[in-house]
């Protein structure tokens, strides 16, 4: 998470949407940087615990981005991340699965350890299912996530490529796509909410 006075603008990362590549472009800008265990502050938490620190103490009321990744590529890029070759914890590796395989323990009410990846619906609203962001990008409208930092910023943003997962072979099962999509039906609709919207979705919070 990245905070800017200047701009009047708070980063949250949602982890597997770019956020890598966006901190490492505007980290030198940023009053406030927050990295490793506490670079994925949740909306929710931002909320109730950083914006009013961030106004008590600097008068600074930020406006909150982040962006939205189509739900089955951002678990699709889970899979590909928890690789062996990647993670200390083995028992979290995904080597030895298929993506069918793995996305059926995502959805499970008791999911096992290396299907743990959270929810960006979760991560960005309220216990009430309310959004809790000004700003939303779709992952896949770059250009216009760009040219909204260019203008706030009032210079250039470039991106370089970090923390990518490696390239594999992830089909899935259409049968298994509707059940996806049934079990993450609030997701779904948030994400189809930002393209409906141009791939830009603007909230006004109390």
């Amino acid at each position: 998470m990245l905070v800017f006075s200047e701009q009047t603008l708070a980063f949250l990362a949602v982890p597997k949407t770019g956020t890598t590549a966006l901190e490492v472009a505007l980290r030198s800008r940023a009053d406030i940087a927050f990295s490793k265990q506490r670079k994925h502050i949740t909306a929710q938490r931002f909320h109730n615990q950083i914006a009013p620190f961030l106004k008590s103490a600097f008068g600074l009321t930020p406006e909150r981005l982040a962006v939205i990744r189509d739900p089955e590529d951002q678990i699709r890029s889970w899979y590909k991340y928890r690789t062996r070759a990647r993670l200390e914890d083995r028992e979290a590796a995904t080597d030895t699965m298929s993506f069918d395989d793995f996305v059926r323990d995502v959805i499970r009410d008791d999911p096992p350890r290396h299907a743990r990846i959270g929810s960006q619906f979760r991560f960005l609203t309220s216990a009430r299912r309310e959004l809790l962001v000004h700003h939303l990008f779709a992952y896949e409208s770059q250009p216009l996530l760009l040219r909204f930092l260019e203008e706030r910023f009032g210079a250039p943003v470039e991106l370089g490529r970090k923390n990518v997962s490696p390239p594999a072979e992830a089909p899935l099962d259409p049968d298994l796509r509707k059940r996806l999509r049934a079990a993450r039906a609030e997701e779904f609709a948030l994400y189809d909410r930002v393209n409906e919207a141009g791939g830009h979705l603007r909230t006004v919070l109390d």
